[in-house]
Formats: C-alpha cells, structure tokens, sequence
C-alpha cells in the first residue's frame, strides 16, 4: 500500500523539544513515499508479532531531494499528491494533519532523540491503497514542484 508523506528534515540533536521551538530543529522538508505490505502486516498482527518487515525493506521509502526550511514558509499550507498509473489516489494539504509538525516534534522528542539527517513522517492524506508490480508511481508536492516516480517491482527474498 501507498503512502504519500512530507517529510521533515531534521538540523540539529533535538530531544525533549518544546513545540514553541521545534522549527528550530528543522533543517528542510521532503516528499516520502511510505509503503506497507498488508499481507505481511495482518499475518504479523494476527500472529501477535512485530511487523517491521512489513514497512521496513529495501525501496519502501522513497524520498525526494531535501528542499531547505528557508524555502518553504509554511508546512502545514502544502499539497501532497500520488498518483497510481496516472490515476490521482490521494491529493490533500498538510493543513489538514492531525498533528502541526511543531507538536510531532515535540511529542516525538520526548521519547526519542532525534540526529541531523532523521526523517519524521508526518501522515498521509485519505486516499491510501493497494499497488502492484508493474505499477508506476508518481507523487509530488505542489507548492514546492517536488515530485518523484517509482516503479513498483516484485518482492525478492533471494540472497544476492
């Protein structure tokens, strides 16, 4: 499944951060796209099992080139788009998180410490669901004209 996401950009060390300074600690944005296998996911969960391997393998995050904080004047005033095959899937601005990226950070930082170069995901708009191989997919942010294509390609659990 797909996941389209801003990034934050992490500057500097940042734990127990207060919202009220959390722009401070951030150095730039990206455009992530965050994939999940739901297969592996729900047998993992039905089994009562971590499931890492269900959002953490080669390629399930995708990441655009880093645009720098001073270049973006509001990141909770942007448009992120996916499309699957040039069928448009999910289109929402980052107005409409739960959480203010100054509260992720915050939140977050309380119980993790966070390096320069960390990527935080801030969520996704409506819209998620199901690729396969084969599929092409394209996402990007509007405000920012970043956008990246990946080509979706079969598993692999063979050794190299």
């Amino acid at each position: 499944h797909h996941e389209v996401e801003l990034g934050v950009v992490i500057g500097q060390r940042a734990r127990h951060v207060k919202a009220e300074s959390a722009m401070e600690y951030v150095s730039g944005y990206c455009l992530a796209l965050d994939m999940t296998d739901r297969d592996e996911q729900n047998a993992a969960k039905k089994a009562g099992k971590p499931w890492t391997k269900a959002k953490g393998w080669d390629t399930s995050c995708a990441v655009s080139d880093m645009v720098p904080a001073s270049a973006v004047a509001d990141p909770g005033a942007l448009t992120l788009w996916l499309r699957v095959n040039e069928e448009l899937r999910q289109s929402g601005s980052t107005g409409l998180m739960i959480f203010p990226v100054p509260a992720l950070l915050e939140a977050v930082t309380q119980y993790h410490t966070l390096e320069p170069g960390d990527i935080l995901l801030t969520g996704t708009p409506e819209g998620v669901g199901a690729c396969l191989p084969g599929d092409v997919i394209s996402a990007g942010i509007e405000e920012l004209g970043v956008d990246l294509r990946v080509d979706v390609v079969p598993a692999s659990n063979e050794l190299e």
